[in-house]
């Protein structure tokens, strides 16, 4: 059976990601915190995702050329 969620993630893959988070946060300017960040609004939190999304895009088509 599968695990679900994030529990069967290499962990140097989970530290890369959280180094993106994190990035990412402070580039649209929410402070982001290691651990738990259940106080954000949602307007941070998609702030956070949209501009993860946008980085990932950008990667994506610049290896494209």
């Amino acid at each position: 059976m599968a695990k679900s969620g994030n529990s069967s993630m290499v962990p140097e893959a989970r530290e890369a990601l959280n180094r993106f988070k994190m990035e990412a946060a402070n580039e649209v300017g929410v402070n982001l915190k290691q651990g738990y960040n259940g106080d954000l609004t949602s307007r941070q939190a998609g702030s956070i995702g949209g501009q993860m999304v946008k980085k990932m895009i950008q990667a994506y088509e610049n290896g494209m050329k």
